[in-house]
C-alpha cells in the first residue's frame, strides 16, 4: 500500500458559502419618536378612562401624563379623596392600574406597561424602598450576615434590588413564591 493519495481518492466537499451574522436592527430616531408617540397615545387613553372614573366616583383630581423609561406614566393628584384610590399598601392602586392597562389594551390592541400613581403614593413608596434597600445593603456589607426583608410585590422588589446593586460588597436575590416572595440581601462572594 502506498501512502500516496491519488486524485481519485481525495474527497472534496464544496465550500459552504460564508454567511455573515445578521446585525441587530438599529433603532433610529424615527423609531424612538414612533414609540414615544404610541406611549403618549397610551397615556391619553388612560387619562380619558381615569377621568371618566373620577367623574363617576365624584372625586376631584388632576391627571398628568408623561413618558419615562419606555412606558407611559399617569399620575392623579390634587383631590382630597384620592387616598381611597390607593388603599392599604397600594392594593386598590394596583387593581386600578391593571384596569387602566386593560382599557388601553382594549383600545390599542397592544398590552400596556403603563405605570399609575395616585396622590404621589407610588413615588413616595419608591423613595422609602430605595432608602430601605440601601440601608440594609450597608448593614449586610458591614456585618457579613444576610438579611431577609418582608414580602413585597414585584414592583417593590425591583426598587430594592436596584438600590442594593449600587452598594459594593453585597448582592440581592428574591426567594419564595407569590404573594410571599421577598428580597434577601447577602454579602458578595
Amino acid at each position: 500500500m502506498s501512502d500516496d493519495v491519488s486524485v481519485e481518492d481525495e474527497q472534496t466537499t464544496p465550500e459552504a458559502p460564508v454567511v455573515e451574522p445578521a446585525e441587530a436592527p438599529v433603532e433610529t430616531d424615527a423609531d424612538e419618536a414612533n414609540e414615544d408617540d404610541e406611549l403618549v397615545e397610551e397615556g391619553e387613553i388612560a387619562g380619558d378612562y381615569l377621568e371618566q372614573l373620577l367623574d363617576i366616583l365624584d372625586f376631584d383630581g388632576d391627571i398628568d401624563l408623561d413618558v419615562e423609561g419606555g412606558r407611559a406614566i399617569v399620575a392623579i393628584d390634587g383631590g382630597d379623596d384620592l387616598t381611597k384610590l390607593v388603599g392599604q399598601r397600594g392594593e386598590v392602586l394596583d387593581a386600578l392600574q391593571e384596569l387602566t392597562r386593560l382599557a388601553v389594551q382594549q383600545s390599542t390592541g397592544d398590552r400596556s406597561r403603563l405605570m399609575l400613581d395616585v396622590a404621589g403614593w407610588r413615588a413616595g413608596r419608591r423613595t422609602r424602598l430605595s432608602s430601605l434597600g440601601t440601608d440594609v445593603a450597608k448593614r449586610v456589607a458591614e456585618s457579613g450576615e444576610k438579611e431577609s426583608l418582608k414580602p413585597m410585590t414585584p414592583f417593590e422588589r425591583k426598587i430594592v434590588h436596584d438600590a442594593v446593586a449600587k452598594v459594593d460588597g453585597v448582592r440581592s436575590e428574591s426567594e419564595g413564591a407569590e404573594p410571599n416572595r421577598r428580597v434577601v440581601v447577602l454579602p458578595s462572594t
